[in-house]
């Protein structure tokens, strides 16, 4: 069982990098209704099946990500509107698994750690009381990845 970052990462570091996105995509389809941009599922498609799709989809899968990532860091502003920086937050979790496989270098770890900051931001924006452990959620999906492989 998996019950702290420690043992998250040391499992994380196993997986082939094509494991790395299909798990990467199942941490962030768990935060993706905090963004509005519906090219961030698209991307998390192409993460899911890059092992079976060409090299130039995921190339613009990645080019994808990375336009929703600045369209929303760009509409968070100096006051900083919270729902855009969550989404933000998303689409840097949705490129991180679709980067090229030379620049990936942890990408299910990148896109677990902006799918964090994306629920915190959310938490903020929406007030929540209750505080929604997506790490306990992401060591969960993980251990039922593990399982299924």
């Amino acid at each position: 069982m998996i019950t702290n970052d420690a043992d998250f990462r040391k499992e994380l570091e196993q997986l082939s990098l094509a494991q790395q996105r299909r798990v990467g995509a199942a941490f962030v389809r768990n935060v993706l209704e905090l963004t509005a941009d519906p090219a961030v599922g698209k991307v998390l498609d192409a993460a899911a099946n890059a092992e079976t799709i060409a090299d130039d989809e995921l190339a613009l899968a990645f080019r994808n990500a990375k336009a929703a990532a600045l369209e929303s860091h760009t509409r968070c502003g100096a006051d900083c509107d919270w729902a855009s920086q969550a989404g933000y937050f998303v689409a840097r979790a949705a490129s991180a698994l679709v980067a090229p496989a030379k620049e990936a270098k942890a990408p299910a770890w990148e896109a677990a750690a902006n799918a964090r900051m994306a629920r915190t931001c959310g938490m903020i924006e929406s007030a929540d009381a209750t505080m929604h452990e997506e790490s306990e959620v992401q060591y969960r999906i993980l251990e039922q990845f593990l399982n299924d492989i």
